[in-house]
């Protein structure tokens, strides 16, 4: 069977937007650094991704507005300025997390292929921001507004497989690609999905702004870029 063929059994691409699509470590990382004025030799990436989880598990509102508690949390932890115009500097940042270098291009091919849906724990006041940044490539979204529940919930899953089913897409038309294992790729393959892995940190230690996880799941599909999978179930960019 080609590579391509693989791929040939599905019509719908779910997505995991923030981590997957979005680079948001990149974009934490360089708003605490530029807000507190410390370099990564001061303060490194897994000081700051440490009280970043323990801030986001804290303050699991809305992600257009809890960032603002999130950040409050994490500098009062490294003790940072921690100032109202502090908190809302990196609230403003998050709306403004850009895409991975690859996400846009590899999108735009995929969308010739398959239906591109958007599943992500962000609300739709973000998901907006990041759909435009990513040049608007999905044919339905569904986000933590939508749903009242955050991935891994299972209750998410449901939510979006009644919705495309009312499409005429059935789970087995589906395959749902992200990067989280915490969030996605475990959830989704004991719910029945097939899954793609994105493995944005291969080859970098640890889980960076993600939640850890014992034991990784084995996914069905596995790259290391979005650029990989769009290579794969395309081809190659002309």
């Amino acid at each position: 069977m080609s590579t391509q063929a693989a791929f040939s059994n599905f019509k719908v691409l779910t997505f995991d937007v923030v981590g997957t699509l979005i680079d948001f470590e990149a974009g934490v990382l360089s708003a605490v650094r530029r807000i507190s004025g410390k370099t990564p030799a001061e303060l490194s990436d897994d000081q700051i991704f440490e009280p970043y989880k323990r801030g986001r598990d804290k303050h699991y509102g809305r992600s257009s507005e809890a960032m603002f508690h999130v950040y409050r949390h994490l500098a009062t932890e490294l003790g940072l300025p921690a100032d109202d115009a502090a908190c809302d500097m990196f609230q403003l940042a998050v709306l403004r997390w850009g895409p991975f270098a690859d996400s846009v291009e590899a999108l735009g091919r995929l969308r010739t292929k398959f239906r591109l849906v958007a599943m992500t724990n962000a609300d739709r006041v973000a998901l907006s921001c990041y759909a435009h940044a990513l040049g608007d490539p999905f044919d339905d979204t569904v986000c933590a507004d939508d749903t009242g529940v955050a991935k891994p919930n299972p209750e998410f899953f449901a939510y979006n497989r009644g919705r495309q089913s009312a499409f005429g897409y059935k789970q087995s038309d589906i395959l749902h690609v992200a990067q989280s294992q915490y969030h996605d790729i475990g959830i989704a393959r004991k719910l029945g999905y097939k899954v793609c892995w994105i493995e944005r940190r291969q080859g970098i230690a640890g889980f960076g702004g993600t939640p850890a996880v014992e034991t990784l799941t084995k996914p069905d599909f596995h790259f290391p870029t979005l650029k990989a999978l769009a290579d794969a179930a395309v081809g190659p960019a002309a």
